[in-house]
């Protein structure tokens, strides 16, 4: 590694510095897809608009600014022999009389202070095999214009090479010699730019193999962004594991100088799950909180993600029809948890395992069957398997909660999971009321919890979280409303917690 590319680094590690330790990062990077490619980009690339102009592009990165977003990783810049940018040999893939797509998104990225990384690719389309040596030649053109063009450019800050290979079980000797064949005609023609990769395959990695950490190593790149394959569902209920792979991965790079980041996947599926017919929709925001606080807690320096950019959008001019769905529910709950709001705030402490103060429960009663593990500050996890889960019946559930002694209650919250395809649902309604010391039950307050409709796959987990109770009492009453023919399932009851 150059001395320049030392410095950069030496630069980037001190970035980091701004987050407070133990608390979940924002996401803070998007990928872009300027070509539409297949179903899967419906609502990122609709075909009801011109989404090669410069002012769709000006609109869509000042959006991502707008959400905190700084890093733009751009996809591709060509697709089937078409340019995104004013190339010297191919055809333009956009009114050539008029500012090009990439042209744009540099230019509003510069006026927001974002950073861009540029693609190599692709020299035909997504399925450039990197094995072929006319692939390889084509994408080394590609970068070689790049280069020519916007080396100087404020906003240009790195490359993202499109080599996303399986890491399954380990990353293969053929990836990794394309990698470092590209970042030595990269390092070449930018010295002072930084070097991105996307592999996939955690799911099936084998990461204590130390020939998994020898292939990483051997890697001339600068920030390895592992996708951590959420949203794709290579397996039902993906999060457990992959929580436990991102540990794996943040000791493995302990011992690199490679820099460790996170590509946390947005979205789930309109139909198909892994399919090219099927589109990208905005997946449950609880799922997604999840996620960043994994990639967080395993140590990674930034989370970017596929994709802030049409999943995380909100209704304008460019889309008076087609908005992808949810999205604009999302978008909101995104803003409010990085506003603070209580609710995110709390369900992200569950979610870091945080050591919770909270009031002390004596007991929890329903149907005359005491349940000690709601109040024991143990937390399952998005697996409908866990042991953890109390499930509580799939009609009307009535908890009663005993406090050791009276006290100010301000605020109870309850954790449950979703995950339809074991018929598991959020509560319709959660009530809570107050028992007074002559057994008289009042109601205080109903909460209604969002039935977040993109729900074919994933399992994720919200809490109901009431709060301003001011309440002096020694005695609770909770009553649910569960879903005809769908599961209540709780892990924990918290009383005035902290976080």
């Amino acid at each position: 590694m150059n001395r320049i590319h030392q410095i950069l680094l030496f630069a980037v590690a001190l970035s980091f510095t701004k987050y407070v330790v133990g608390q979940t990062k924002p996401v803070c990077g998007t990928w872009v897809n300027l070509p539409y490619q297949d179903v899967r980009n419906k609502y990122m690339n609709p075909l009801y608009i011109d989404h090669n102009t410069a002012k769709f592009w000006e609109t869509k990165i000042q959006e991502q600014a707008d959400l905190g977003i700084k890093y733009i990783v751009i996809m591709a810049v060509a697709n089937e022999g078409k340019s995104y940018y004013p190339s010297s040999y191919m055809e333009a893939a956009y009114d050539a009389t008029n500012k090009s797509p990439v042209d744009a998104i540099l230019e509003t990225a510069s006026k927001n202070g974002m950073k861009v990384f540029m693609s190599s690719g692709w020299a035909v389309d997504q399925d450039d095999n990197l094995k072929d040596p006319k692939i390889r030649a084509m994408q080394i053109k590609i970068m070689e214009e790049i280069a020519s063009l916007y080396t100087y450019h404020a906003a240009f800050y790195g490359w993202y090479l499109p080599v996303e290979d399986s890491m399954e079980p380990i990353l293969s000797d053929h990836a990794v010699d394309a990698v470092n064949f590209l970042t030595q005609k990269a390092r070449s023609l930018t010295p002072d730019k930084v070097i991105m990769i996307s592999p996939y395959g955690i799911c099936n990695a084998e990461l204590d193999n130390p020939a998994f950490a020898r292939q990483i190593k051997r890697l001339n790149v600068d920030i390895i962004a592992y996708q951590d394959e959420v949203g794709c569902v290579r397996e039902p209920q993906p999060l457990p594991r992959m929580k436990e792979n991102f540990k794996k991965l943040g000791e493995i790079h302990k011992g690199t100088n490679i820099q460790f980041w996170a590509n946390v996947e947005s979205f789930t599926w309109e139909e198909g799950d892994n399919s090219r017919e099927s589109a990208l929709i905005p997946a449950a925001f609880p799922r997604y909180l999840a996620q960043m606080t994994a990639a967080t807690e395993a140590g990674a320096a930034e989370i970017i993600s596929f994709s802030t950019y049409g999943i995380y959008e909100k209704a304008n001019s460019l889309f008076p029809i087609g908005q992808p769905t949810y999205s604009n529910l999302v978008t909101d709950q995104y803003n409010d948890w990085r506003s603070g709001h209580d609710k995110w705030k709390l369900l992200e402490s569950t979610f870091r395992n945080a050591k919770l103060s909270t009031s002390k429960i004596s007991t929890v009663v329903s149907s005359g069957k005491q349940y000690a593990s709601l109040y024991n500050g143990v937390f399952a996890e998005e697996n409908s398997k866990d042991d953890r889960w109390v499930r509580l019946g799939n009609n009307q559930v009535r908890l009663t909660i005993s406090l050791s002694g009276k006290q100010k209650v301000n605020s109870v919250a309850l954790r449950f999971l979703n995950y339809k395809p074991d018929h598991i649902a959020l509560p319709q309604f959660v009530h809570l009321s107050v028992i007074n010391d002559k057994g008289v039950t009042t109601r205080i307050k109903t909460i209604q919890l969002d039935q977040f409709p993109n729900n074919r796959f994933d399992a994720w987990i919200d809490l109901a979280l009431f709060n301003d109770l001011k309440l002096e009492t020694d005695k609770v009453q909770v009553d649910i409303d569960a879903y005809e023919g769908q599961q209540i399932c709780c892990d924990e009851i918290l009383i005035n917690p902290k976080y």
